[in-house]
């Protein structure tokens, strides 16, 4: 007979944590009598990352007494206590092995339905104190699960636990866990997995990217149902020389450099919104890395187009002294915001220099001559900093269903609205309005980080499903780092200390070069000593946040990721160099 042996509750608090705050509530402590269970959890309990943990799908955590055995004899413990793993229910029976999905039960007098299996984090590595403990619980098949509460009610330790509906297609939590992170993954399981209604939302999302990139049977590696997105892998590893043909001033600030291979082998077409990487530099000074889209057709030789920054040594080197002739290296096209093929309305939303993906994407529609609706929306200061204003006018005149607004937020004196602009203002989810874009269509995003913040942020609030929204950031990608105080972003650096003796390790977003050391257990902890900006959750390998382009080099493991990273990627947090590596970071 299942029964619930205890009940445990207890509020975030924080904790010190490797010199960070964080803000946790995996201490749970057994409590006696009977407590409220509501909709999003029990009196007396709370949750410190509410993005990961807790809300309606996720209001009770359960964990069975046959796991605490099973791993006190795994890890030799003796002192495992209820709680001791961050859950609510600590019950006999209930294995993960035989509990589904859509499982109904009844305790005390409320009722309950088992809605996913527990996404494991590093908290639990702390309050274990094994800092493997999220890679152990999936590599074992012990994850536990999550309960809704379907009737709110009041249990207590000792209440008989009572199944009273069985879930539909009878897939267990130990196989739903394994599906999401462990190969291979069954495509028709996949596919039943998703018609689950108990099934909760972020688990259904990952699902359906991962059933997503089999059909489409593009060559794409990796898990698209953790990973930053499935794409092809990198048509060749580390870099190759490429001469610049032409070098283009496109305004006062931006200029264009037209690549082309000098090694004698044709370089590889690039789907429309990649990057690349390229490392440039006078001879006799240390090499800059650094990443940027490229803005021409995918049939023609490579155009990046840079735009000069305050205080940026590369594009003041590619400005002034950089010439047609002399020699770069390139690493091959990558990532994964490219233009989907579909027949749904595209729109591409940029600000600034992030025009160069976008203009990438709008090249392909007009060569394609695409019949899609194509709305393209541009935001710029004015006609002195517009870049590439009549290519675009004259791509758009191909396209049969082509629709352009440009916004000037300053614009000049000469500058003719109706003629050189249509609005002035910017692109923001109110202009959307306005002109009555489709909602239904796929949305593509690229400028300042401001631009894109609030413009996602408003794409949402017009009813834009997230899956439509694909955003591009240029420099560094924001953090991730569940559960950690906020505290102000400090600019890139070398790390305290004198340098390390080992592999050179390149943050091209960054523009840092810094030489590995012994004393990082990985390259996460490297990043995070230098502050640059750095996603992760599980920081074992689980679930894949921290994956990142692997431009150059080759790395180790120190702990075996479960699901292998895309061709070309590296998991950071579990990873070391074994010899000169770049990172896309």
């Amino acid at each position: 007979m299942a029964r619930l042996l205890s009940l445990n509750v207890g509020m975030p608090r924080d904790i010190d944590w490797q010199g960070r705050t964080v803000h946790t509530g995996i201490w749970k402590t057994p409590v006696s009598g009977a407590r409220r269970v509501r909709r999003l959890n029990i009196d007396g309990d709370g949750q410190g990352d509410t993005a990961g943990h807790g809300g309606e799908q996720r209001a009770v955590y359960v964990y069975q007494q046959e796991s605490y055995r099973f791993w006190q004899n795994e890890l030799g413990r003796a002192n495992l206590v209820p709680g001791q793993f961050g859950e609510n229910f600590t019950v006999e029976g209930l294995a993960d092995a035989e509990v589904c999905i859509g499982d109904r039960y009844r305790i005390g007098s409320a009722l309950f339905e088992v809605t996913q299996p527990r996404v494991t984090c590093y908290r639990l590595g702390i309050r274990m104190d094994e800092p493997d403990m999220a890679a152990l619980l999936v590599r074992h098949g012990r994850p536990g699960f999550y309960f809704r509460v379907i009737e709110e009610g009041d249990v207590e330790a000792g209440d008989e636990i009572t199944q009273v509906a069985s879930g539909p297609e009878r897939m267990s939590v130990s196989e739903i866990n394994a599906l999401l992170y462990l190969p291979p993954h069954p495509r028709d399981r996949l596919a039943l997995a998703l018609t689950i209604p108990a099934l909760s939302g972020g688990w259904r999302h990952s699902f359906a990217a991962m059933l997503e990139q089999q059909r489409a049977e593009t060559g794409a590696s990796g898990n698209a149902g953790l990973g930053p997105g499935a794409s092809p892998a990198p048509a060749w590893r580390g870099f190759r020389p490429f001469r610049v043909s032409q070098k283009i001033a496109e305004s006062g600030s931006v200029t264009s450099l037209i690549l082309e291979p000098a090694d004698g082998h044709p370089f590889a077409a690039a789907l429309p919104g990649q990057f690349v990487i390229i490392r440039l530099g006078p001879s006799g000074a240390p090499t800059m890395t650094r990443s940027y889209s490229l803005s021409g057709s995918a049939g023609a030789p490579y155009r990046i187009s840079i735009k000069r920054e305050a205080n940026g040594a590369a594009s003041a080197y590619v400005a002034d002294r950089l010439q047609a002739g002399d020699t770069v290296e390139l690493g091959a096209p990558r990532g994964s915001f490219t233009l989907r093929q579909d027949t749904r309305p595209v729109i591409l939303l940029s600000a600034g220099i992030g025009v160069t993906p976008v203009l990438a994407m709008l090249q392909a529609l007009a060569a394609d001559r695409s019949t899609r609706d194509v709305w393209w929306l541009h935001g710029t200061r004015n006609g002195r900093e517009h870049v590439f204003a009549t290519e675009v006018r004259e791509l758009l005149a191909g396209l049969p269903n082509g629709h352009s607004r440009i916004c000037y937020s300053s614009p000049d004196p000469g500058d003719r609205p109706e003629i050189d602009f249509d609005i002035h203002g910017h692109v923001d989810a109110s202009l959307l309005a306005r002109l009555n874009v489709p909602r239904d269509g796929d949305f593509y995003l690229c400028g300042p980080s401001s631009f894109m913040r609030d413009l996602t942020a408003g794409l949402a609030t017009l009813g834009v499903a997230r899956d439509r929204i694909h955003t591009e950031l240029f420099g560094s990608k924001p953090s991730l780092t569940p559960g950690i105080a906020a505290s102000p972003q400090k600019p890139v650096h070398t790390p305290a200390g004198p340098p390390g003796p080992g592999p050179m390790v390149s943050f091209a977003r960054s523009g840092l070069n810094v030489p590995w050391a012994s004393s990082y257990g990985s390259l996460l902890e490297l990043a995070e000593a230098c502050d640059v900006p750095v996603r992760w959750s599980c920081r074992t390998g689980v679930c894949h946040n921290c994956e990142s382009g692997l431009v150059a080099g080759v790395v180790t493991y120190a702990l075996e990721p479960l699901d292998a990273p895309a061709d070309g990627n590296v998991l950071i947090c579990c990873a070391r160099p074994q010899q000169d590596i770049v990172l896309d970071l």
